[in-house]
């Protein structure tokens, strides 16, 4: 498969503020909300247009006993600006 053609990976643990960045999170603390949901991620993406497919049964390979599912996402972006676009969105939904 073309790396084009490959969705982008977005687990709730990406956006968790409880968790290090050496357990998973991926975006700064100012951006990061306490226990993320994958429903969450999931109207994040959809509000920024990225068509977002939601896996409810995946785990995050760290912590593969809490199944707490997964985002697929398809975007012309480098992952690290759409994980930073979701974050804003998810803080911004949580706070008003």
């Amino acid at each position: 498969m073309a790396k084009k053609e490959r969705p982008i990976v977005l687990y709730p643990a990406y956006f968790d503020l409880g968790r290090s960045r050496a357990d998973g999170r991926r975006v700064a603390k100012r951006w990061a909300v306490e226990s993320p949901t994958a429903e969450e991620v999931m109207t994040a993406a959809k509000a920024l247009g990225l068509e977002p497919q939601l896996d409810a049964e995946k785990a995050f390979p760290t912590s593969h006993w809490r199944h707490e599912g997964r985002v697929l996402v398809r975007a012309d972006y480098f992952k690290t600006s759409v994980l930073q676009k979701v974050a804003e969105r998810i803080k911004k939904a949580r706070s008003g």
